[in-house]
């Protein structure tokens, strides 16, 4: 103990006796050193002891698609912060093909007499999907909040990324370092986000006089699937058709698009540029580091659990769908457009 004593206090920079204190759970210590002892004790991975574990508030269901796409354990660990920070136990559901459905992991959260529920990218944003399952959740009264899509017609509240205003930095990037011919690597246009930005791609390449119409603009957008082999595939054929930058609908997507211009002896920034989406972990060290879109995980993630816990605690929190503006992050993937 006397080691595990110190360690710890040298850990929140306070003395012995204090650590001692708190976790005996005497009196006299400031709620902001408290805090900083109980954080020591998590990071050098000491189980904090019974009497200062703090009684759940309750439980909220949270479901993400899958974990392949790094973007989606950032929410996962985003929204879990933001709950575990107002006394939540969150319970994660993620999704994998074949695997557990959405209305089925609502049925066991359901069971499990969960609080509310967010959705992050779930059957909400497939526009060809019912939103009858989200009508029957609000009939019974549970709190929900729908993250990455709109469908009217759900009373719910909704928090969004700009993708329209995504697309719109990306272009402009793209016109201002010189390329003329830019294509899209996109996700199915069923789903809200994929559409928003197939919509905003084809409104900015007339803008910039790189087509005449927005029906033309089709024609520099390939739809696939948001994975590194779907980027691969689109880009491929974006970079045969003679493209010479292309914007993806994710980092993911943005590395297969690399990929595909080195299988064909393309350099990338020097004669292809790629822009990615969602600025996930790690695309700052990839080769070459990738310019992306940055979308506002953390102050989604905090507008979703506030808006959230409004509904839970007997409050109504605004049904207009609430959109976050993104941000261009340049690095090494964008260069001047080839002579």
């Amino acid at each position: 103990m006397r080691t595990r004593l110190s360690d710890l206090a040298a850990q929140a920079g306070v003395s012995t006796a204090t650590v001692s204190r708190v976790l005996n759970g005497k009196p006299g210590v400031a709620g902001e050193t408290r805090q900083a002892v109980l954080a020591a004790l998590d990071v050098l991975g000491y189980e904090r002891p019974s009497t200062l574990r703090s009684r759940s508030a309750g439980l909220v269901g949270l479901i993400v698609p899958e974990l392949t796409n790094p973007v989606f354990p950032a929410f996962a660990q985003a929204i879990e912060s933001q709950l575990a920070e107002h006394g939540y136990t969150p319970l994660l559901c993620t999704q994998s093909p074949g695997g557990t459905t959405e209305d089925e992991y609502v049925e066991t959260l359901i069971d499990h007499a969960v609080d509310g529920i967010v959705f992050v990218s779930g059957k909400h944003a497939d526009s060809r999907a019912s939103i009858e399952r989200y009508q029957r959740l609000r009939g019974r009264g549970l709190p929900i909040v729908l993250v990455n899509g709109y469908a009217p017609g759900i009373d719910a509240p909704f928090v969004s990324p700009d993708d329209s205003a995504s697309v719109e930095l990306a272009v402009r990037h793209l016109v201002s370092l010189g390329h003329r011919q830019i294509g899209m690597a996109i996700g199915p246009d069923r789903f809200v986000p994929a559409g928003r930005k197939l919509a905003a791609f084809a409104e900015q390449l007339v803008r910039y006089g790189l087509v005449t119409s927005e029906k033309d603009a089709r024609d520099h957008a390939v739809i696939t699937l948001y994975t590194l082999e779907g980027g691969q595939a689109a880009a491929g054929e974006l970079i045969d058709s003679g493209h010479t930058a292309i914007v993806c609908g994710s980092d993911l997507m943005a590395l297969g698009a690399i990929r595909a211009a080195r299988s064909r002896g393309r350099r990338v920034p020097e004669d292809v540029s790629v822009v990615g989406y969602d600025d996930s972990p790690l695309v700052a060290f990839t080769d070459p580091p990738l310019t992306t879109v940055r979308q506002p995980v953390t102050e989604m993630a905090r507008a979703a659990v506030s808006a959230l816990l409004t509904e839970i605690h007997g409050e109504r929190a605004p049904r207009s769908e609430l959109l976050f503006a993104p941000e261009l992050v340049v690095r090494g993937s964008t260069g001047a457009a080839p002579q």
